[in-house]
């Protein structure tokens, strides 16, 4: 799995880094950025998830990987 942020729809809510502190943080502005740009461990997918689900502007992609 993968996340991904469309910074022209985000924000700045903080929803994403609330409910999933170990994916997101904020940018100097409040917006959304994700703290690995890699894979999402098996362990994070939850938070993933969270943070996908509960995104206002649906600004967060998942994709899964084969």
């Amino acid at each position: 799995m993968r996340i991904r942020v469309d910074t022209e729809l985000c924000q700045g809510h903080g929803r994403c880094y609330m409910l999933a502190p170990d994916m997101f943080d904020a940018d100097a502005d409040g917006y959304c950025e994700p703290t690995d740009e890699r894979a999402v461990v098996p362990e994070l997918f939850d938070q993933a998830r969270r943070a996908f689900m509960n995104c206002p502007e649906q600004a967060i992609f998942l994709t899964e990987e084969t």
